[in-house]
């Protein structure tokens, strides 16, 4: 027999209050470490054991934090003597963390400070960042301005240049003057 969904939610809601939802991250760690292991054995041609016909041989292994709905989780990646591994099961993090770094890109442009950036961060559903990532964040802007900078554009041809500007009236003892009539009417002005 098939489990109800509404039994399913409850099972889920029950893990998720026992002990501050530490069972649940208990075992989504597990499940996790279950997964990223055989991804790695697949990977690595080979389980812990040596043989020789294996292509790669693992190398400790490095932590990654994961924001689940359970909180936060720490999962144990293995590194590998030749070659990278990045789980599948973390692949979707990667578009989050790269619409993350776009918004704390976009957030530094504005000139929002480092304080604020780790408040919006967490709004938005994330652990918070450190100060320090936030320069290293927009290190790759830093760089695409550099490029556009240093860019010569002798080789395009521009037929014409266009500018734009908005001119607004001003009021001058309750009349609408254009700013360029105002000037003209002062008597230090030069020309």
């Amino acid at each position: 027999m098939a489990l109800d969904d509404s039994v399913l939610l409850e099972v889920i809601k029950m893990l998720r209050t026992a002990d501050g939802g530490a069972l649940l991250r208990r075992l989504l760690g597990s499940v996790g470490r279950a997964e990223i292991d055989a991804e790695a054995t697949e990977h690595s041609g080979a389980a812990h054991q040596c043989t020789d016909d294996r292509p790669t041989h693992r190398n400790d292994t490095r932590g990654k934090l994961v924001t689940t709905a359970a909180g936060g989780l720490t999962v144990r990646i293995p590194k590998l003597r030749s070659g990278s591994l990045f789980p599948a099961l973390l692949a979707p993090r990667r578009v989050i963390d790269a619409a993350l770094h776009a918004v704390v890109m976009q957030a530094y442009v504005e000139g929002v400070s480092t304080r604020r950036v780790g408040d919006l961060v967490i709004a938005m559903g994330s652990n918070g960042i450190r100060r320090s990532e936030v320069p290293r964040i927009c290190a790759q802007l830093d760089a695409d301005v550099a490029i556009w900078r240093t860019c010569t554009m002798r080789h395009i041809a521009f037929p014409c240049v266009f500018l734009d500007a908005t001119n607004g009236k001003l009021s001058r003892n309750g009349w609408a003057v254009s700013p360029s009539r105002r000037h003209r009417d002062r008597r230090q002005c030069r020309r």
